[in-house]
């Protein structure tokens, strides 16, 4: 039997195993201590030892240094100890897919199920973009833009992650601020209209899908066509939600492809930087760190 267990510390902390509940740390504080304890709570809970895991799942971000590299630290160990497979997956792919599989109650349909297998939309519905987010801190948010119908007929054709990418990002990943963010997907808003070659207007709308969404509402008043805006996330939606995540992760296997490595997605530029050299004194170089010794 294959024990999935899925990490991600793009946002505080969840740890569980696929088929049961996830362990959710919202506490930025305290989540990274927590983590190693909420690893055997979750093996607990699946009355399994960790050496029987088979597969993690590990959130690669873009999300805060910290809290990432320890996630993705984690993941790593206990792989290299266990023998499992690792596989990384962006977060920002899962707050995609989760705009696409929340239904109106809040509850998740499937990957693979009904919502997955409609046919073609109904041309008279909106145009729907998502615009999925994670608090970077700062005042700024990660984000891509999505075409929405585009993602998940890539998902239906078991397209690889690359070429889902080519057909269904609008924006590509990135950090900004939400003022910047709404001048951006207004500007792709406004080209997909003049694009469009059916001698009519079409709607569109942009639902906003991710932490930090909430917090940043204000800004997406100023969306040409805004939508839901939802300030959560996949791994965080219960049983579900981790199954999800974890089966998105693994389409990354599609056509025989090679998984995304577990290496984090900072984005932002470190804060540390190579200083500049000391002054010239009269007619000497320039000092060096040895000459003061």
């Amino acid at each position: 039997m294959t024990h999935t267990l899925v990490i991600d510390t793009s946002y505080g902390s969840t740890v569980g195993l696929v088929g049961h509940e996830p362990i959710i740390e919202t506490d930025s504080r305290t989540h990274v201590e927590r983590l190693q304890v909420n690893i055997s709570r979750a093996c607990e809970q699946a009355n399994i030892q960790p050496q029987d895991i088979s597969r993690i799942i590990v959130g690669t971000g873009p999300g805060p240094f910290t809290g990432l590299r320890a996630g993705i630290v984690t993941a790593k160990a206990l792989a290299f100890a266990t023998g499992a497979q690792l596989i990384g997956q962006n977060i920002l792919d899962a707050q995609t897919l989760l705009g696409l599989l929340r239904k109106e109650d809040g509850s998740l349909t499937s990957i693979t199920g009904k919502q997955a297998q409609d046919d073609d939309p109904d041309p008279d519905e909106p145009h729907r973009l998502i615009l999925a987010v994670n608090d970077a801190r700062r005042r700024q948010l990660y984000f891509q833009l999505v075409d929405a119908q585009a993602y998940l007929d890539a998902l239906r054709t078991s397209q690889p992650v690359e070429e889902r990418g080519r057909i269904a990002t609008l924006i590509g990943m990135d950090i900004d601020y939400p003022d910047n963010i709404v001048q951006r997907v207004n500007a792709v808003v406004q080209q997909l209209r003049e694009a469009d070659g059916r001698g009519r207007q079409i709607d569109i709308i942009v639902d906003v899908i991710g932490h930090g969404a909430q917090r940043y509402s204000q800004a997406w008043n100023q969306l040409k066509h805004p939508g839901t805006v939802l300030d959560a996330s996949l791994p965080e939606q219960g049983e579900p939600g981790l199954r999800a995540f974890a089966e998105l992760a693994m389409t990354q296997l599609n056509a025989g492809a090679t998984p995304a490595s577990a290496e984090p997605l900072y984005l932002r530029r470190p804060d540390v930087s190579i200083p500049n050299p000391l002054k010239h004194v009269l007619n000497h170089g320039a000092a060096t760190a040895a000459d003061s010794r």
